[in-house]
């Protein structure tokens, strides 16, 4: 099974927060997280983990892969 960067919701209802993770079917890693309700930057990455794993083959989800565009011209 492919190895995939993607959000994992966390929270209760109506208070959505999200963990991005790494998962290849089963918990991996987690990289950093996402929360919508706050305002301005919204999200924390560690580039360094999430560089490791692009070099290892992991497949970002289009979200994710957005977050790390903002996170890296930051």
């Amino acid at each position: 099974m492919a190895v995939a960067i993607r959000l994992n919701r966390q929270g209760s209802k109506d208070r959505p927060y999200y963990k991005i993770v790494v998962v290849d079917g089963r918990y991996i890693e987690q990289v950093g997280s996402y929360d919508p309700m706050k305002e301005g930057v919204n999200y924390t990455i560690n580039l360094e983990k999430v560089d490791k794993w692009l070099a290892n083959g992991a497949q970002p989800s289009e979200t994710v892969n957005s977050m790390i565009r903002k996170a890296r011209k930051a």
